[in-house]
């Protein structure tokens, strides 16, 4: 039912098993590591580029989480809405939440493609016959698989053969433990790593953190770990090696990713500061007439706003539409605007009949 993903994982590790088989052997243990190993590192090859996409579209949503939490708190009763303005906000930053789960959804075909076809090399036919085939692999691909052997067990073993899993002769194998339970520990060890890096970079922005995002931080860092120490008992060696390599391989593409998204981060904010800087005059030089510094400007244009928004509030009301309107006989003017009434000049034309008429008295 799933050959479309048998197929490909077996095609992969076929070709690594020859590349390598020319080296070690084709039935050296090294050899089939090696390969799985590669099998790992090819799907993660092809996958780099939606992680990249993950990690960019990650630091989006820690961007506007301010904005998602104002819309949780707004909507709080109201769930479709809520939904729907989350929804308009990340089409708006152009964010696509499905992105951020897509290398880890990925992920999930290939482990269950590469358990079963590590596990099919041992499954014997129904009437007892030798197995002659595996997918890519002809009968002498698979006799070298089952006949192959790290410290003395053979890769295809597992510390208990679960035959729901696939596991030929079920039961508690514990002279495998020497060599699983070390692989293991360093698998767990290593998840644990990855989940605490992942986590150290959410935490850089204190205001995307939310409590679901705390609970899926101590679930991967702590639950995940422990599931690879108790489930890792089912797994054969070959699949502990991939588990071991596909941590190994995201811890190091964690690191190199986020530090050239610093670094190109780190330069835009240098090109834009080298922009502001040449757009100012030089220390001494003067600016060019009408041009003002970019400094002086901004602060000009700053208080222009402020002083148009004050006179915009404090502006008297005019029906007529004039700028200035007169105070009609007897009303008393607004504002202090009453004009200064003008006094009479000493000497003039009233004071001269004045004292012209004292004189004739």
């Amino acid at each position: 039912m799933l050959d479309f993903i048998y197929y490909p994982v077996s095609f992969i590790l076929w070709c690594w098993h020859k590349v390598f088989g020319f080296v070690f052997g084709a039935d050296n243990a090294i050899t089939w590591l090696l390969a799985i190993i590669f099998l790992t590192f090819t799907v993660r090859g092809i996958m780099f580029k939606p992680f990249v996409n993950q990690v960019r579209s990650m630091k989006k949503m820690q961007e506007f989480a301010p904005e998602l939490k104002k819309i949780q708190k707004k909507y709080a009763n109201d769930r479709q809405r809520q939904a729907m303005e989350m929804q308009k906000l990340q089409k708006e930053h152009g964010v696509n939440p499905l992105g951020s789960c897509l290398p880890m959804l990925l992920q999930i075909p290939v482990f269950i493609g590469l358990n079963w076809v590590l596990r099919a090399f041992s499954i014997q036919p129904a009437d007892g016959s030798p197995k002659t085939e595996n997918y890519f692999f002809d009968q002498a691909g698979v006799e070298s698989y089952v006949h192959a052997k790290l410290f003395g067990v053979n890769i295809g073993d597992a510390i208990h053969n679960a035959t729901m899993l696939g596991g030929q002769g079920g039961g508690w194998h514990w002279h495998v433990a020497p060599v699983a339970i070390p692989l293991m520990i360093l698998a767990a060890i290593l998840t644990h790593l990855t989940a605490r890096h992942s986590a150290q970079r959410q935490n850089l922005n204190p205001e995307s953190i939310t409590p679901q995002t705390q609970m899926m931080q101590r679930l991967t860092m702590y639950i995940f770990p422990l599931g690879v120490l108790v489930f890792g008992a089912f797994f054969p060696i070959g699949l502990l090696v991939y588990w071991l390599a596909n941590n190994g391989w995201t811890l190091m593409q964690q690191r190199l990713v986020y530090t050239r998204i610093d670094k190109e981060e780190a330069q835009k904010k240098a090109e834009a500061a080298e922009k502001r800087n040449s757009l100012a005059p030089r220390p001494g030089a003067k600016p060019k007439p009408g041009q003002k510094p970019v400094q002086q400007k901004k602060a000009d244009d700053e208080t222009a706003a402020g002083d148009g928004k004050a006179a915009g509030q404090n502006k008297p009301s005019s029906k007529a539409g004039s700028p200035h309107r007169f105070p009609q006989q007897g009303q008393r003017p607004q504002n202090g605007s009453a004009q200064k009434r003008k006094k009479p000049a000493q000497g003039g034309k009233n004071s001269g009949q004045k004292g012209s008429g004292q004189k004739r008295r």
